[in-house]
């Protein structure tokens, strides 16, 4: 069984990462600021336009299966540096051919959207057994209810997508009353770019999903770019979008609602931009990279493997069973239920 090992963040923009014998140092200004060993972590992901990396150190991230990543501050994935394709050739030709097929797609899309849902409406509902019910919560999890099962059923993607924007609208319509501390308001979902608070974190949050995501199907022999329920788009790692579907109310939401409620973020924690973006602060992205850490640490009892482990791993556990229901080896993809 893999290790759940750290991933390293690096957010101060002019800093260097360089190689030192089997370890990766951070160096800025001359000084030594950290240094860890390699075999220690996971990944190690930039966050900034000004930080650099020796190809001593990328050689040596790809010869230990350590995804380099590069993004901009608040998250957007830029480049990665990984070394051969691991796996064999025979799993992604069979997902090559599953990706151009219709009713795999659709079969593959309704597990992702149906857990997605279903995780979704798990939220909800502790929630309401830890904070009081609501009118709003009590519709949207009618609706996660039954679009879960509709998606489950259908085989037609397009049907698949609508039932999901459906659920999401209606989930996202009652995300608010999730959150107890005052004076935070949530207007509804706004991504590009985020307007509020909220929605900034829930970008950033998916922003490290979605590197999470890409590096387990890259670590199992699958290609992130050739997904089934997002289509293909130049630049755009479609599988890992898909992935990370079933992750985001479990992961990347809960995360953020217990920042929100214990008052870990403030609003003193966000720059408003002249575009009308928010963002976090550098500060305030520190300290979201601690929670977020600290989430995936979180042990759970993977529902289809019946084996404890951390929350962290599980996006690498469903990787290789995502690439064994590809290869025929099940029937079909058992996608990730939290409880």
């Amino acid at each position: 069984m893999k290790q759940h090992l750290n991933t390293l963040f690096v957010t101060r923009e002019g800093a260097y990462l360089r190689k030192d014998g089997a370890a990766v140092e951070v160096r800025q200004d001359g000084q030594s600021l950290l240094r860890v060993p390699l075999h220690n972590l996971d990944g190690i992901v930039c966050l900034g336009y000004d930080i650099g990396a020796s190809a001593q150190l990328m050689a040596g991230c790809a010869e230990a299966g350590v995804t380099l990543s590069f993004c901009s501050p608040h998250g957007r994935f830029l480049a990665a540096v990984r070394g051969f394709t691991a796996g064999n050739v025979l799993l992604r030709r069979a997902q090559y051919r599953q990706a151009d097929d219709p009713a795999s797609c659709a079969k593959f899309a309704g597990s992702f959207i149906a857990a997605k849902l279903t995780n979704g409406k798990n939220v909800l509902l502790r929630s309401a057994r830890d904070h009081g019910s609501h009118p709003a919560i009590e519709a949207a999890v009618i609706v996660l209810r039954r679009n879960a099962l509709a998606a489950l059923r259908s085989t037609d993607l397009d049907s698949q997508r609508g039932l999901e924007g459906d659920a999401a609208n209606s989930y996202f319509a009652a995300f608010s009353q999730l959150i107890t501390a005052p004076g935070v308001e949530f207007p509804g979902r706004v991504r590009r770019p985020p307007t509020d608070p909220v929605n900034a974190m829930l970008s950033f949050a998916y922003s490290l999903l979605a590197h999470d995501c890409r590096s387990a199907l890259e670590s199992v022999g699958l290609d992130a770019a050739v997904g089934f329920l997002h289509r293909d788009r130049p630049g755009r790692p479609s599988l890992a979008l898909d992935l990370m579907e079933e992750f985001r109310p479990v992961l990347a939401e809960r995360c953020i609602l217990t920042m929100i409620n214990r008052r870990q973020i403030q609003p003193s924690d966000f720059v408003h931009r002249e575009t009308g973006a928010i963002e976090l602060t550098e500060g305030a992205r520190k300290q979201f990279l601690v929670a977020w850490q600290e989430r995936k640490q979180d042990e759970i009892t993977h529902p289809f493997l019946q084996e404890k482990m951390s929350l962290g791993l599980v996006p690498f556990v469903q990787a290789r069973l995502l690439a064994r229901a590809i290869r025929g080896d099940l029937d079909a993809y058992p996608s990730f239920i939290w409880r």
